[in-house]
């Protein structure tokens, strides 16, 4: 019984983007543990507090991760 652990900095993706990585994860370990174990594949997400969540020695914001996702330098 696998579980999927994915932190994400909150007020970054939508419930529906959430909704849609449950989905892919799920479907990607299918692929290799077989279909049978899809109703026991397990996916957490956890959302980690704006500021709590570093790279390279400074905190970063949803707003640092959506200039990120437009090609902005954080």
């Amino acid at each position: 019984m696998p579980l999927i652990t994915v932190k994400l900095i909150e007020n970054v993706f939508t419930p529906e983007q959430k909704k849609e990585l449950i989905r892919k994860l799920t479907d990607t370990m299918v692929e290799v543990e077989g279909e049978n174990l899809r109703g026991v594949t397990f996916v957490l997400i956890e959302d980690v507090k704006e500021g709590d969540w570093g790279i390279g020695g400074r905190a970063l914001t949803a707003v640092d991760v959506h200039q990120m996702q437009h090609g902005k330098a954080a």
